[in-house]
Formats: C-alpha cells, sequence, structure tokens
C-alpha cells in the first residue's frame, strides 16, 4: 500500500499541497495535463524552487485568463462536469464544493443556492482541488495520514469585510479534525485547504510506520519566522491481504487505591461513549501494593472524552496515551433464525479468504434463559446454522 503523511508544519493550502506533490515526484506534465482537462481558458503553470526559511520547496504558480473571483455552486459544478477530468475526479472535487457551499450558507443564513463563493470561486480555487485530487490519484496514493493543523489568529479581510482567523468556514470544514493552536498573527489553514485534507485524510496523528521513499516540501505565500512549507513523505506499508490499517490511540493508566466495585461502571462508560476495548491487568506498584492497570482502545476522536471519564470516575491523576497502527480483518454481522429465536453472527474473512463465524454472546444468553437451556447448545445450534447460512 502507497501512504502519504502530511506534515503540516505551517498549515496548509491549496498550492502548498500541489507544491509538495511536484516536489515529492508528481511530474510537471501530469500537472499541466489535469490543468488543461480542466479546459477554462488559457492557463501558464510556473513552478519555482524557492526557499523558505532554511528550506527549498515547490512554490506552484497559476496564470489565467479566467479572472472571474465569484461562483456559485451550480457555476462551479458547471465547470467541473464541462472538464475532461476523470469522473471519479469530478466527483470527489464536486463534493468538496458542496461540502464548503453548505457551510458557508450556514454561517451566512443563506439557502446553498443563494450562497456566491467570493474568494473561493475562482479558477484558481477550481484547479486547487481538481488537481490536487488527481495528483494523489497519478501518484498511485491510496492512503493518507495528516499531522493535527496548526491554527493561527488575529483578523483579516475578506469579501465579506473583516473576519476572524481561521476563517469561519475554515473552522466549520474542520470539526472533527484534530487541530492546534500556533502563536502566529497569519492564517495558516485556508478553507480550501481544510477541506482538502478533511476530504483525503483517513487519520490523523503521527508519522505512521511505512518505508520511506519520497520527500516533498511545497511553499506558501508568506514569509513567516519559521518555514512556511508543508512536507509530503510517501512510502509503502506491507498490507496483509484482506485486511486494512487504522490509526488507533491506547490509554492508559495505574491505580492501587480504587474501590474495585467501580471498575464495572468504569467499563460501562467507557464503552457507551466509543471505547473499542477496556481491560484490567493486574500489576506490582510502589511500596509493594497490588494495583490494576487500566487500558482503553479507541479511535484518535474518542479519546479525549474517554480520558476524561478515566479523570472523572477513578482516582488517577494521569494517563498515558500511545498512537499506533493497527491491522483488522473485514467484519459483517447478519442474523440467523433458530428454533429458540434469532441469532446475530459476526462473519470475519481471514486473510486466505476464509470465514469464520462469531454468534453474539448476548443473544445466546438472552435464548439460553428464555428456552431455559443450556447456552451452549444455543452457541453451538447457531454456529452450525451460520455454516449453512453462507454456503
Amino acid at each position: 500500500m502507497k501512504i502519504a503523511y502530511l506534515d503540516c508544519i505551517a498549515g496548509v493550502s491549496g498550492d502548498m499541497l500541489l507544491g509538495a506533490l511536484v516536489d515529492a515526484g508528481l511530474p510537471e506534465e501530469e500537472l499541466r495535463d489535469c490543468i488543461e482537462s480542466v479546459n477554462i481558458g488559457v492557463i501558464e503553470l510556473q513552478i519555482h524552487q524557492v526557499l523558505k526559511g532554511a528550506i527549498k520547496a515547490a512554490k506552484v504558480n497559476l496564470a489565467f485568463s479566467d479572472h472571474k473571483t465569484e461562483r456559485n455552486l451550480r457555476g462551479i459544478q458547471e465547470v467541473i462536469d464541462k472538464s475532461r477530468l476523470p469522473q471519479n475526479i469530478k466527483d470527489k472535487s464536486n463534493s468538496i464544493f458542496s461540502e464548503i457551499a453548505e457551510v458557508e450558507a450556514g454561517i451566512h443564513n443563506k439557502e446553498v443556492s443563494e450562497v456566491h463563493l467570493h474568494e473561493l470561486g475562482g479558477i484558481d480555487t477550481i484547479l486547487d482541488v481538481t488537481c490536487v485530487l488527481s495528483g494523489f490519484e497519478r501518484l498511485s496514493i491510496e492512503r493518507v495520514v495528516s499531522s493535527p493543523l496548526p491554527l493561527g489568529y488575529g483578523l483579516q479581510k475578506s469579501a465579506h469585510g473583516v473576519i476572524p482567523i481561521p476563517a469561519p468556514a475554515t473552522t466549520q470544514l474542520l470539526k472533527g479534525v484534530p487541530v492546534i493552536g500556533k502563536d502566529i498573527q497569519a492564517e495558516l489553514v485556508t478553507p480550501t485547504g481544510a477541506a482538502l485534507v478533511k476530504s483525503l485524510a483517513s487519520s490523523f496523528g503521527r508519522v505512521p510506520a511505512m518505508q520511506l521513499d519520497a520527500v516533498g516540501y511545497g511553499a506558501g505565500d508568506r514569509d513567516h519566522d519559521f518555514p512556511n512549507v508543508l512536507r509530503m513523505l510517501i512510502g509503502s506499508q506491507d498490507q496483509i491481504e484482506h485486511t486494512q490499517m487504522e490509526t488507533l490511540c491506547m490509554l492508559e493508566t495505574n491505580i492501587d487505591d480504587l474501590n474495585p466495585e467501580i471498575y464495572d461502571y468504569l467499563m460501562k462508560e467507557l464503552f457507551e461513549h466509543g471505547a473499542l476495548d477496556v481491560y484490567l491487568s493486574p500489576i506490582q506498584m510502589k511500596k509493594n501494593r497490588p494495583g490494576s492497570m487500566v487500558s482503553v482502545l479507541c479511535t484518535l476522536e474518542d479519546f479525549e472524552k474517554l480520558a476524561r471519564i478515566m479523570f472523572m470516575e477513578t482516582t488517577t491523576a494521569g494517563i498515558r496515551k500511545m498512537v499506533f497502527e493497527r491491522y483488522s480483518l473485514p467484519r459483517t454481522t447478519f442474523q440467523i433464525s433458530l428454533p429458540y429465536g434469532e441469532v446475530r453472527i459476526k462473519s470475519i474473512t481471514t486473510p486466505v479468504g476464509i470465514q469464520k463465524y462469531s454468534p453474539e454472546y448476548e443473544d445466546c444468553q438472552r435464548l439460553a434463559k428464555s428456552q431455559r437451556i443450556p447456552i451452549l447448545d444455543v452457541y453451538q445450534a447457531a454456529c452450525s446454522a451460520a455454516q449453512e447460512y453462507k454456503r
């Protein structure tokens, strides 16, 4: 599997992503071909190597004959639909602009059809979105991971007057995305950059394990007291057949002074709020006190609320957080009918394509109690029925 990591050192914008793609190996002819496929006026492509701080980075500049800066969603989609781009790129691009238009409509209390995208309606933004999506596809990148996005602060002028930094559209687009504040009065993440990263990245966190093959730096417009670049790492991961890779988080804490009765309540609360797994391990702590290590497996999106529950419901004063990659087998659930009632079955496909079936314990327990029969009878009947059901 080919993977790209977006190290958003100084934020992200459409042209920074384009520059990083080119610097990481996207041929200029491929980018030029994408630009020509948009098929809107005369467009001149210039790629320069510039210094941002002490780092050399690619700067992509576009000059075009179409200087219209304002379009509504329909106008943008007409440009994209009339282009010679592949259909999947058209669909992804239209989806991104639809999300931007919906966000703008909510901010300005208008219908989507009434919203005119000012700075975002220009041909440069349309090219940024379509060419970035095309670039990732042409480099055969199958998975994208991003660092948390840094946000500056302050005020800036726009077509709507003075607005806060980050722009309201940017903050709305970044819902669900990890962000971190940076002590600089400047826009680091543009709405276009926010929309692209949210669309492309399957997860956010640290650099995933990979064999590193290429590194690219894309330059931003401004100069800061730190390098205004986006760094892209491209590499390969061994992919076990029939598995999927995901970035997860493990929260751990050691406790030696909690009433053991509380652990049952704690585990139920953690599971109800998104924990993928919760378990206790017996450990020996300082002063020879026996204790328990509480381990909570979760997604990066859920770790804050789960850590808050651990702080609120236990005596711990500190929690460790670890981010790692997990291979997982694809799972499906289906329901079968037994003489005793309905049972849900979990189906797992192994790397060699063999199906494994596991009856849902809660269903088996419920039927065993209601029918006054051994739970093993229900479990074995469910396993046999599942094998027959899938033949």
